[in-house]
């Protein structure tokens, strides 16, 4: 009698509903980013025509900044998703699936752990923009609680791909890679 409770590749059926939830997260996000270079351009243009003609924009500079922490922090996990990410291939390529596979699997531990640091202090960095209303030391002098909403945001779609791409390894070790 068959296991109703495992999935094809032998893990759990809430492992493989969780791969699949954020895998279709992360893609929605990613796609979301993609488009948010074009935001950062429209920015950027504003700020030359402003410098060339009118009286230069305060905010462009900053908020470019801000659109392109967004851009990188909310693609991270769609990056990693579909594997885009960049990688020291030295001995990798030449590796069979099921080594590359045992080694993602114990390397993506470590990040893990970065990562789980990097909200560590993210969270703490958001709870005190928050609580004392942190602005910019520039001349415009935004709030950073929002930019930091979206670091932390970012931060965790990563850390929950990257958990993702665990459970995915370990389903190629066994043989039966979850797609």
């Amino acid at each position: 009698m068959a296991d109703d409770t495992a999935a094809p590749a032998g893990l759990p059926r809430a492992v493989t509903a969780y791969v699949r939830a954020v895998d279709r997260v992360s893609r929605w996000v990613g796609l979301v980013a993609m488009y948010m270079i074009f935001a950062m351009i429209a920015i950027l243009l504003w700020s030359s025509i402003t410098k060339a003609f009118f009286v230069p924009a305060l905010w462009t500079l900053e908020m470019a900044q801000f659109a392109m922490v967004a851009y990188y922090l909310l693609g991270g996990a769609h990056s990693m998703q579909i594997n885009a990410h960049v990688r020291m291939d030295l001995f990798y390529s030449h590796w069979s699936d099921r080594t590359r596979a045992l080694v993602d699997a114990f390397t993506i531990l470590f990040l893990l752990f970065y990562l789980a640091m990097l909200l560590y202090g993210g969270i703490s960095s958001t709870a005190y923009a928050l609580e004392y209303d942190e602005r910019s030391y520039s001349s415009w002098a935004p709030f950073m609680a929002p930019v930091k909403i979206v670091m932390v945001a970012g931060i965790v779609l990563m850390l929950l791909q990257a958990v993702a791409t665990f459970f995915k390894d370990i389903a190629r070790v066994r043989g039966a890679p979850l797609t």
